[in-house]
């Protein structure tokens, strides 16, 4: 009959030090790529808000293609492939998008064309809270040549309401998220260090200093927190690419600056737990008495 392996003394359980490291980042990450991609998603709302600039009546071409030049120089108005979002509107265009939208000609009972040429501008999103918008009409307002500035208010304000609360209520969810993975990852180090502490006082009694017993548990620990963290990114990796396959319309939101800062954020979180975890716990163990030890 064959006798049952003993544990060695010292023993490390790190494959569930890993594995566990790891699952809590994925946790993590994965919320991290909801609050890209709900900031990318409100980025793309806020840059579909447009402005009109309705003109002076008969302004001469040469005019308009000034005002056009200044327009598309200011800071606010956003781009595309580096070229400034302006669209110029005719009245005479104007006139056939009210047709189509209301289905009625106002030519029928007046005998001139109301409408103003006009320039539809798209801004910036971070030019789109109201007092942005407030300070960009009264601007555009002193434009020569510029009749009048509308835009939508009421809408462009409950959206940056709706929007910020969206936001806050995230972040708040994001800041609980990390404080408890990084709980979790900080007690599953200390439970796996509570079975190095007799070799730690071992280490002590041979005379060793503090700085030599603290070292190889700070390596492994701050190793293993790198190497979750890189296990994390590839799972993170993966789900995101097959979650673009099943839903293209996401690569309209995808960030690969953001989505590089997160997945090096997660490397770093596991990594910087893995070493001030280690080394709290071995200090602990250095510190605590013998009969405390059992």
């Amino acid at each position: 009959m064959s006798r049952p392996r003993k544990k060695k003394l010292g023993s490390y359980p790190t494959l569930l030090v890993v594995f566990s490291i790891t699952l809590a980042l994925v946790v993590t990450g994965l919320f991290g790529l909801l609050l890209l991609h709900a900031h990318k998603l409100g980025e793309a709302v806020r840059g579909n808000l447009e402005v009109q600039v309705y003109l002076d009546r008969d302004l001469p071409e040469t005019e308009l293609l000034r005002l056009q030049q200044d327009l598309a120089g200011q800071p606010y108005v956003a781009e595309q492939n580096g070229r400034p979002q302006i669209h110029f509107v005719s009245k005479e265009e104007g006139a056939r998008q009210l047709l189509q939208t209301t289905g009625e000609d106002f030519h029928n009972f007046l005998d001139d064309n109301p409408l103003r040429d006009a320039y539809v501008l798209n801004i910036r999103p971070e030019y789109t809270d109201t007092t942005h918008l407030r300070q960009l009409g009264r601007s555009l307002e002193q434009q020569r040549g510029v009749f009048e500035v509308q835009y939508p208010k009421s809408l462009y304000a409950s959206i940056n309401q709706n929007l910020a609360r969206v936001s806050l209520l995230l972040l708040a969810f994001a800041a609980v998220l990390v404080l408890a993975v990084v709980i979790l990852i900080n007690n599953t180090i200390k439970l796996a260090m509570f079975s190095q502490r007799l070799l730690i006082r071992s280490m002590q009694l041979v005379g060793a200093t503090r700085f030599f017993i603290r070292q190889p548990f700070i390596r492994r620990a701050t190793w293993q927190g790198l190497a979750s963290g890189l296990l994390a990114a590839l799972v993170l990796l993966g789900l995101l690419q097959y979650a673009y396959l099943e839903v293209t319309q996401l690569r309209l939101l995808r960030d690969d600056y953001l989505l590089g800062a997160l997945l090096l954020g997660v490397l770093g979180l596991g990594t910087a737990i893995g070493f001030f975890s280690s080394y709290w716990a071995v200090t602990k163990y250095l510190n605590v008495s013998l009969d405390e030890l059992y």
